[in-house]
């Protein structure tokens, strides 16, 4: 009789969000919701809701490289993500930490600026992240700000834009990138997956709803999922971006502060 294939190990290095929607919070919900069992390394705590950030308090540099050995130790991880990095030293740790305990998929978002468009980064934050963890990564998940802040760029407007920086985002070192296109204006969201052998633009119509706290979170995340789960890359984008679709769809059946809600993460549950 062939055994079940055990239930997969993902592991999320971010930021905490005490609204639920974003960071360490949106990644353990999606990771539940698709199949996979959430672990996390938490990298800072910030004080932020549905209508903005207060405040972020880093995690020391050398309690998040204890974090990730005991965890590490313990447990096999077959996909990770990382989030929120604020610090040179963070980013080193990290990448010291995943270069000797490689897993399957590295998965990185670039988390830079929250919705409500407080920084969460500083300078010397975004240049550890382009130079030590992008080049360590399997994909890269940037929005157009984020794609633009990594390459010192204006952000793209158009499909046009888009195509032209995807391959600077590449030429960084990171396997493939999935360039997200939430902030283009009109109905479509096109995002546009580059990898070494394949160039596809991945369509979607906006869905009519504010909630969109964690959105890109939570894609990063639900795509760490179905890796570790074992679709190809292809396969899992697609996938994870139809969940999400579906949970921007079904957000207004939370209520959850009065600024950007969430996405209902487990709106195939409850």
């Amino acid at each position: 009789m062939t055994q079940p294939r055990p239930i997969p190990n993902a592991l999320t290095i971010a930021g905490s969000d005490p609204c639920g929607g974003a960071g360490i919070q949106a990644d353990l919900k999606a990771f539940s919701a698709l199949g996979a069992y959430g672990t996390s390394v938490i990298t800072a705590l910030t004080a932020q809701n549905t209508r903005g950030v207060t405040g972020v308090h880093p995690v020391p540099a050398a309690f998040i490289a204890t974090q990730l050995e005991t965890l590490l130790d313990d447990v096999a991880i077959d996909a990770v993500k990382i989030g929120m990095v604020a610090s040179r030293d963070v980013a080193a740790v990290i990448r010291e930490a995943l270069e000797r305990r490689r897993p399957r998929w590295i998965v990185l978002d670039p988390v830079m600026v929250a919705k409500s468009g407080d920084a969460l980064v500083d300078d010397a934050g975004i240049a550890a992240v382009r130079e030590l963890l992008v080049p360590l990564a399997d994909l890269i998940t940037p929005n157009l700000p984020e794609a633009a802040v990594l390459l010192d760029r204006a952000a793209p407007q158009g499909r046009p834009e888009m195509a032209a920086l995807a391959p600077a985002l590449r030429q960084l070192g990171a396997g493939a990138t999935l360039l997200k296109g939430g902030h283009l204006s009109g109905h479509e969201c096109p995002d546009l997956l580059v990898t070494a052998d394949a160039t596809a633009w991945l369509e979607g119509s906006r869905v009519a709803t504010t909630n969109l706290h964690g959105t890109g979170c939570t894609l990063s995340s639900a795509i760490t999922a179905r890796l570790a789960l074992g679709d190809d890359l292809p396969t899992a984008v697609a996938t994870a971006k139809a969940w999400l679709v579906a949970a921007l769809a079904a957000s207004a059946r939370l209520d959850v502060g009065h600024g950007q809600g969430p996405v209902h993460h487990f709106h195939a549950w409850w």
